[in-house]
Protein backbone atom coordinates (compact mmCIF):
# COMPACT_ATOMS: atom_id res chain seq x y z
CA UNK A 1 0.00 0.00 0.00
CA UNK A 2 1.21 3.63 -0.51
CA UNK A 3 1.05 5.15 1.79
CA UNK A 4 2.24 8.82 0.56
CA UNK A 5 -0.23 12.00 0.17
CA UNK A 6 -1.01 13.37 -3.00
CA UNK A 7 1.66 16.12 -2.82
CA UNK A 8 -0.35 19.72 -2.80
CA UNK A 9 2.36 20.58 -5.08
CA UNK A 10 4.37 18.80 -7.80
CA UNK A 11 7.45 20.88 -6.15
CA UNK A 12 7.93 18.20 -3.18
CA UNK A 13 8.03 15.45 -6.24
CA UNK A 14 11.53 16.81 -6.76
CA UNK A 15 12.75 16.88 -3.30
CA UNK A 16 11.19 13.59 -2.51
CA UNK A 17 14.78 11.06 -2.89
CA UNK A 18 17.25 10.84 -1.35
CA UNK A 19 20.33 11.08 -4.02
CA UNK A 20 23.67 12.53 -4.33
CA UNK A 21 24.25 15.31 -6.98
CA UNK A 22 25.74 18.70 -7.09
CA UNK A 23 24.99 21.09 -4.55
CA UNK A 24 24.59 23.80 -7.27
CA UNK A 25 22.29 22.14 -9.56
CA UNK A 26 18.84 23.51 -8.18
CA UNK A 27 18.07 25.85 -5.14
CA UNK A 28 18.95 24.33 -1.89
CA UNK A 29 14.82 25.15 -0.80
CA UNK A 30 11.64 24.22 -2.22
CA UNK A 31 8.82 26.82 -1.89
CA UNK A 32 5.33 25.65 -1.39
CA UNK A 33 2.86 28.82 -1.86
CA UNK A 34 -0.92 28.29 -1.72
CA UNK A 35 -3.12 29.58 -4.32
CA UNK A 36 -3.76 32.53 -2.07
CA UNK A 37 -1.99 33.49 1.21
CA UNK A 38 -5.22 34.01 3.62
CA UNK A 39 -3.53 33.86 6.75
CA UNK A 40 0.32 34.48 8.64
CA UNK A 41 1.41 30.81 9.05
CA UNK A 42 4.74 30.17 7.53
CA UNK A 43 5.74 26.68 7.54
CA UNK A 44 9.10 25.51 8.25
CA UNK A 45 10.94 22.43 7.36
CA UNK A 46 15.12 23.21 8.03
CA UNK A 47 15.96 19.17 8.47
CA UNK A 48 14.01 17.35 5.70
CA UNK A 49 16.63 17.77 2.72
CA UNK A 50 17.56 14.74 1.17
CA UNK A 51 19.93 16.13 -1.21
CA UNK A 52 23.50 14.91 -0.72
CA UNK A 53 26.25 16.65 -2.51
CA UNK A 54 29.34 15.13 -4.01
CA UNK A 55 31.90 16.18 -2.14
CA UNK A 56 29.71 15.38 1.08
CA UNK A 57 29.91 11.86 0.08
CA UNK A 58 33.85 11.84 -1.11
CA UNK A 59 35.08 13.50 2.21
CA UNK A 60 32.61 11.43 4.48
CA UNK A 61 33.73 8.02 6.00
CA UNK A 62 30.22 7.21 6.50
CA UNK A 63 27.87 5.78 4.15
CA UNK A 64 24.59 7.56 2.47
CA UNK A 65 22.43 5.22 5.40
CA UNK A 66 24.74 6.87 8.19
CA UNK A 67 23.85 10.18 6.85
CA UNK A 68 20.38 10.07 6.60
CA UNK A 69 20.39 9.35 10.32
CA UNK A 70 20.42 13.27 10.62
CA UNK A 71 17.40 14.24 8.64
CA UNK A 72 13.87 14.54 9.77
CA UNK A 73 12.58 12.41 7.22
CA UNK A 74 9.33 13.20 5.26
CA UNK A 75 8.28 15.78 7.33
CA UNK A 76 8.47 18.42 4.65
CA UNK A 77 5.27 16.30 3.46
CA UNK A 78 3.89 15.50 6.70
CA UNK A 79 3.15 18.98 6.89
CA UNK A 80 2.62 19.71 3.27
CA UNK A 81 -1.54 19.97 3.62
CA UNK A 82 -0.55 23.29 5.38
CA UNK A 83 -0.46 24.70 2.15
CA UNK A 84 -4.23 23.96 1.64
CA UNK A 85 -4.82 26.61 4.35
CA UNK A 86 -3.22 29.56 2.58
CA UNK A 87 0.11 29.16 4.28
CA UNK A 88 3.52 28.81 2.64
CA UNK A 89 5.45 26.08 3.41
CA UNK A 90 9.62 26.34 3.36
CA UNK A 91 11.33 23.30 3.19
CA UNK A 92 15.70 22.46 3.07
CA UNK A 93 16.11 20.30 -0.09
CA UNK A 94 20.15 20.00 0.73
CA UNK A 95 20.79 17.16 3.84
CA UNK A 96 21.14 18.54 6.80
CA UNK A 97 24.35 16.32 7.41
CA UNK A 98 25.89 19.39 5.04
CA UNK A 99 24.77 22.19 6.13
CA UNK A 100 22.20 22.42 9.08
CA UNK A 101 19.75 25.33 8.83
CA UNK A 102 18.88 25.60 12.38
CA UNK A 103 21.96 26.40 13.71
CA UNK A 104 23.81 30.10 13.49
CA UNK A 105 26.13 30.56 10.51
CA UNK A 106 29.27 31.05 12.96
CA UNK A 107 28.38 28.11 15.14
CA UNK A 108 31.71 26.45 13.71
CA UNK A 109 33.94 24.00 14.73
CA UNK A 110 37.55 25.03 14.48
CA UNK A 111 38.92 21.73 15.08
CA UNK A 112 37.25 20.35 11.62
CA UNK A 113 38.73 22.50 9.46
CA UNK A 114 42.92 23.18 8.02
CA UNK A 115 42.62 26.42 9.32
CA UNK A 116 40.64 28.77 11.04
CA UNK A 117 37.81 28.81 9.61
CA UNK A 118 36.79 32.95 10.53
CA UNK A 119 34.10 32.82 13.02
CA UNK A 120 32.91 30.30 15.31
CA UNK A 121 31.32 30.34 18.75
CA UNK A 122 31.63 27.52 21.13
CA UNK A 123 27.95 26.54 22.24
CA UNK A 124 26.72 22.83 23.40
CA UNK A 125 25.81 22.32 20.15
CA UNK A 126 29.31 22.97 18.39
CA UNK A 127 31.25 20.66 21.03
CA UNK A 128 28.25 17.45 20.68
CA UNK A 129 29.50 17.82 16.82
CA UNK A 130 26.23 19.85 15.76
CA UNK A 131 27.32 23.15 14.87
CA UNK A 132 26.51 24.48 11.46
CA UNK A 133 28.66 22.44 9.05
CA UNK A 134 28.03 18.76 11.31
CA UNK A 135 30.49 16.62 12.42
CA UNK A 136 28.57 13.91 13.69
CA UNK A 137 26.11 12.20 11.96
CA UNK A 138 22.55 11.24 13.63
CA UNK A 139 23.78 7.84 14.67
CA UNK A 140 26.58 9.21 16.40
CA UNK A 141 29.31 8.26 13.91
CA UNK A 142 32.16 10.75 12.73
CA UNK A 143 31.59 12.32 9.19
CA UNK A 144 34.97 13.24 8.04
CA UNK A 145 37.86 10.84 7.30
CA UNK A 146 40.28 14.39 7.60
CA UNK A 147 39.91 17.89 8.45
CA UNK A 148 38.35 20.00 5.55
CA UNK A 149 39.63 23.51 4.03
CA UNK A 150 39.30 26.47 5.84
CA UNK A 151 37.13 27.52 2.82
CA UNK A 152 34.38 24.89 3.19
CA UNK A 153 32.45 25.95 5.22
CA UNK A 154 32.03 29.40 3.55
CA UNK A 155 31.01 28.17 0.56
CA UNK A 156 28.58 25.91 2.44
CA UNK A 157 26.98 28.76 3.78
CA UNK A 158 26.86 30.89 1.27
CA UNK A 159 25.59 28.21 -1.25
CA UNK A 160 23.06 26.82 1.34
CA UNK A 161 22.67 28.16 4.65
CA UNK A 162 22.40 32.25 3.01
CA UNK A 163 20.07 31.41 0.10
CA UNK A 164 17.57 29.66 2.63
CA UNK A 165 17.38 32.56 5.21
CA UNK A 166 17.35 34.96 2.22
CA UNK A 167 13.92 33.58 1.69
CA UNK A 168 12.50 32.46 5.06
CA UNK A 169 13.46 36.70 6.09
CA UNK A 170 11.44 37.85 2.94
CA UNK A 171 8.32 35.72 3.44
CA UNK A 172 8.13 36.86 7.27
CA UNK A 173 8.35 40.56 6.03
CA UNK A 174 5.71 40.07 3.43
CA UNK A 175 3.74 38.22 5.59
CA UNK A 176 3.93 40.65 8.17
CA UNK A 177 2.95 43.56 5.87
CA UNK A 178 0.08 41.86 4.33
CA UNK A 179 -1.41 40.79 7.94
CA UNK A 180 0.29 42.91 10.42
CA UNK A 181 2.26 39.69 12.24
CA UNK A 182 4.27 36.51 11.01
CA UNK A 183 3.86 33.41 12.73
CA UNK A 184 6.42 30.60 11.89
CA UNK A 185 5.72 27.51 12.68
CA UNK A 186 9.03 25.57 12.65
CA UNK A 187 8.62 21.69 12.26
CA UNK A 188 10.95 18.63 12.97
CA UNK A 189 10.94 15.21 13.58
CA UNK A 190 12.55 13.57 16.88
CA UNK A 191 13.74 9.78 17.76
CA UNK A 192 11.82 7.54 19.65
CA UNK A 193 14.29 6.91 21.84
CA UNK A 194 15.23 10.47 22.79
CA UNK A 195 13.30 10.07 26.47
CA UNK A 196 12.20 7.30 26.59
CA UNK A 197 9.38 5.09 26.35
CA UNK A 198 6.85 7.58 27.80
CA UNK A 199 8.47 10.70 26.05
CA UNK A 200 5.44 12.69 24.50
CA UNK A 201 4.31 12.17 20.88
CA UNK A 202 4.76 15.88 20.64
CA UNK A 203 6.82 18.69 21.76
CA UNK A 204 6.12 22.45 21.23
CA UNK A 205 8.88 24.62 21.84
CA UNK A 206 8.58 28.37 21.97
CA UNK A 207 11.87 29.07 23.88
CA UNK A 208 9.94 29.24 27.27
CA UNK A 209 6.94 32.02 26.25
CA UNK A 210 10.22 34.07 24.57
CA UNK A 211 9.66 33.46 20.67
CA UNK A 212 6.09 33.03 20.23
CA UNK A 213 2.89 34.48 21.98
CA UNK A 214 1.50 32.45 24.37
CA UNK A 215 -2.02 32.15 22.70
CA UNK A 216 -0.24 30.55 19.39
CA UNK A 217 1.25 27.57 22.05
CA UNK A 218 -1.73 27.72 23.93
CA UNK A 219 -3.65 27.11 21.15
CA UNK A 220 -1.25 24.56 19.28
CA UNK A 221 -0.96 22.53 22.67
CA UNK A 222 -4.49 22.25 23.20
CA UNK A 223 -5.54 21.36 19.30
CA UNK A 224 -2.74 18.38 19.77
CA UNK A 225 -4.42 16.92 22.61
CA UNK A 226 -7.80 17.16 21.19
CA UNK A 227 -6.29 14.78 18.51
CA UNK A 228 -5.04 12.27 21.05
CA UNK A 229 -1.33 13.18 21.30
CA UNK A 230 0.81 13.43 24.92
CA UNK A 231 2.48 16.69 24.10
CA UNK A 232 5.08 18.69 25.89
CA UNK A 233 6.59 22.22 25.71
CA UNK A 234 10.34 23.03 25.82
CA UNK A 235 11.52 20.07 27.00
CA UNK A 236 13.96 18.55 25.82
CA UNK A 237 13.39 20.91 22.47
CA UNK A 238 13.02 24.18 23.48
CA UNK A 239 13.65 25.76 20.07
CA UNK A 240 16.44 26.45 18.17
CA UNK A 241 18.31 29.40 15.78
CA UNK A 242 14.90 29.44 13.50
CA UNK A 243 12.74 29.99 16.66
CA UNK A 244 15.60 32.74 18.26
CA UNK A 245 16.34 34.57 15.16
CA UNK A 246 12.39 35.06 14.14
CA UNK A 247 10.81 34.89 17.44
CA UNK A 248 10.41 38.54 17.76
CA UNK A 249 7.17 38.69 19.56
CA UNK A 250 7.19 42.39 20.05
CA UNK A 251 8.25 43.10 16.30
CA UNK A 252 5.02 41.63 15.52
CA UNK A 253 7.18 37.61 14.25
CA UNK A 254 6.43 34.85 16.12
CA UNK A 255 8.34 31.57 15.55
CA UNK A 256 6.89 27.76 17.27
CA UNK A 257 8.88 25.30 16.97
CA UNK A 258 7.09 21.62 16.48
CA UNK A 259 9.15 18.24 17.39
CA UNK A 260 7.53 15.26 16.22
CA UNK A 261 8.19 11.23 17.79
CA UNK A 262 9.38 10.16 14.62
CA UNK A 263 7.76 6.38 15.43
CA UNK A 264 3.85 7.93 15.06
CA UNK A 265 4.75 8.03 11.21
CA UNK A 266 7.88 6.18 10.58
CA UNK A 267 10.00 3.13 10.31
CA UNK A 268 13.03 4.38 12.25
CA UNK A 269 15.55 1.51 10.91
CA UNK A 270 14.24 1.46 7.36
CA UNK A 271 13.37 5.17 7.03
CA UNK A 272 10.23 4.18 5.03
CA UNK A 273 6.92 5.26 5.77
CA UNK A 274 4.91 3.89 8.73
CA UNK A 275 1.22 2.92 8.80
CA UNK A 276 0.87 5.88 10.85
CA UNK A 277 1.93 8.07 7.91
CA UNK A 278 -1.41 8.69 6.71
CA UNK A 279 -3.27 9.74 10.12
CA UNK A 280 0.20 12.23 11.10
CA UNK A 281 -0.36 13.50 7.92
CA UNK A 282 -4.05 14.21 8.03
CA UNK A 283 -3.86 15.98 11.97
CA UNK A 284 -1.03 18.22 10.56
CA UNK A 285 -3.25 19.52 7.80
CA UNK A 286 -5.99 19.96 10.81
CA UNK A 287 -3.77 22.26 13.09
CA UNK A 288 -3.09 24.04 10.03
CA UNK A 289 -6.66 24.81 9.43
CA UNK A 290 -7.27 25.15 13.06
CA UNK A 291 -4.77 27.79 13.43
CA UNK A 292 -5.12 29.63 10.06
CA UNK A 293 -9.27 29.61 10.81
CA UNK A 294 -8.48 31.49 14.33
CA UNK A 295 -7.56 34.60 12.52
CA UNK A 296 -4.91 34.70 15.01
CA UNK A 297 -3.46 37.95 13.28
CA UNK A 298 -6.49 39.76 14.20
CA UNK A 299 -5.21 39.87 17.99
CA UNK A 300 -1.63 40.08 17.36
CA UNK A 301 -0.90 42.41 14.95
Amino acid sequence: MDLRPDPAFGALADARAARVEAVGTEPPYVLIEPFRRTTPLIFTSPHSGRRYPKELMTAARVGLASLRRSEDAYVDEVFAGAAAHGAPILCASVARAYVDLNRDPTELDPAMFMDHPGVHTTTPRVQAGLGAIPRIAGDGQEIYWRKLPAGEAERRISAVHVPYHDVLRGLVEETKAAFGCAIVIDCHSMPSSARGPQQPDIVLGDRFGASCHPSITAMAEATLRRFGYRVSRNAPFAGGHTTQTYGRPLKKSHALQIELNRSLYLDERTLERSSGFKRVHGDMARLAAVLAEAELHRSLA
